[in-house]
């Protein structure tokens, strides 16, 4: 059997092609294992040209562009190159990312009319993202209808939170209708986590910082989220590319009410134009702004910024748990930025956060110094590969 997994961004799509291998009749589903056979990248989606990396089975890449106006599209091209590698026809269920389960998925879950009319009724919660995601699950249903697919949800990773940590100082009433803190990048959290235990380096307090575009921090005991940046929606916590992270409140109501201005315009403000972007005013690629500090005082800033309320989440955080034992850097930035992860922990030395100079720059597993009380690590995370096992564990459960 074969799975599908797609990793649908606001601007990239992602996928791979898992072999699966499900246990025999007295196996144990934890013996079913998943192995990659191709995957790929389309970047720069609306943009001209979008740009495409393909990984076949054999390991050989092929790059290529193409015009490829919205999500649909990409989705399309990916099909047609699995048609021509003679492929699609073997796909036996597809899974999905969806970035928001709200409170009615806290699990993964197989497809139905009904699941497909709730993720609709969340879009509001999630406007950057879940459009595109079901878009996604649309296509396949055109082109495959008879297929299953599964939804795998970033939100269910902290559906454990602690109350103290879920809850936002508004009327109780809010909360009961579904207003808490629910955090995402669940997935790749997942995935880190389960790396870690698996080479038994799972620390009883652990961080993992996922910087990329989007970005947040969890902190996690034995491996459990007990608190998240991220909250309501994936809007909040630090300043991110182009969103704001958390904000005043005040700010929104000011800007509201005495400059007038619309809602919409208001969204996008925080959504799309705020963030590394927004301070910089030029950029809102980290690389960019790396390369601009040296001669631009505002992209300068804005790399303080986003470092500094990095180190300020993980100081809350080391209070939350009590200490730490393991702090994890993932995601685009924090796994290719080594100037990052040095202005991110330099500062944290006095908590034991000490780096290995050399190691940080090769990009090691393990970037900590000989004796840091803190291991830091470096892992890239792999999302598809947790798409793949949780809709494999969706596709064997009874009934």
């Amino acid at each position: 059997m074969q799975i599908l997994a797609l990793n649908t961004g606001s601007s990239s799509l992602k996928f791979a092609i898992y072999d699966v291998h499900p246990p025999s009749g007295s196996e144990s589903e934890a013996t079913a294992h998943c192995v990659r056979q191709r995957h790929g990248v389309v970047e720069g989606i609306g943009r001209s040209p979008s740009t495409i990396r393909l990984v076949g089975s054999d390991g050989e890449t092929r790059s290529m562009e193409a015009e490829l106006a919205d999500g649909r599209a990409a989705l399309s091209w990916i099909i047609a190159e699995l048609e021509r590698d003679g492929v699609w026809n073997d796909v036996a269920v597809v899974g999905h990312r969806f970035v928001h389960g709200g409170r009615e998925y806290r699990e993964p879950v197989l497809v139905t009319p009904l699941v497909r009319a709730t993720l609709e009724k969340l879009i509001p919660l999630a406007p950057a993202h879940l459009p595109g995601e079901l878009a996604a699950l649309d296509a396949i249903a055109r082109a495959r209808p008879d297929t299953p697919q599964v939804a795998c949800f970033d939100t269910a990773f902290h559906a454990g939170l602690p109350t103290e940590a879920r809850l936002y100082g508004i009327p109780r009433q809010f909360a009961d209708e579904g207003v808490v803190r629910y955090g995402f990048h669940g997935l790749s959290y997942e995935y880190v986590t389960e790396e870690l235990r698996g080479s038994g380096q799972l620390g009883a307090r652990t961080i993992v910082a996922h910087l990329g575009n989007g970005a947040s921090l969890a902190a996690m005991a034995h491996g459990r989220s007990v608190d998240t940046s991220m909250g309501f929606t994936p809007m909040g916590g630090v300043v991110m590319s182009t969103r704001s992270g958390d904000i005043d409140p005040g700010i929104l109501l000011y800007l509201l009410n005495e400059r007038s201005m619309p809602p919409a315009r208001l969204a996008a403000t925080v959504r799309s134009e705020g963030g590394l972007l927004g301070i910089s005013g030029t950029a809102s690629d980290m690389r960019d702004l790396l390369a601009r500090s040296p001669t631009d005082r505002r992209a300068a800033e804005a790399v303080a910024v986003f470092c500094y309320q990095i180190r300020k989440c993980i100081g809350a955080y080391m209070a939350v748990l009590g200490g730490l034992d393991t702090l994890v850097f993932t995601g685009g930035i924090g796994e290719n930025s080594p100037e990052i992860r040095e202005r991110v922990c330099d500062p944290l030395g006095c908590f034991g956060i000490r780096l290995d100079a050399q190691a940080n720059a090769a990009g090691s597993r393990i970037i900590s110094g000989p004796g840091s009380p803190v291991t830091v690590h470096v892992i890239r995370t792999d999302e598809e590969s947790v798409i793949a096992r949780q809709t494999l564990r969706v596709v064997l459960r009874p009934g």
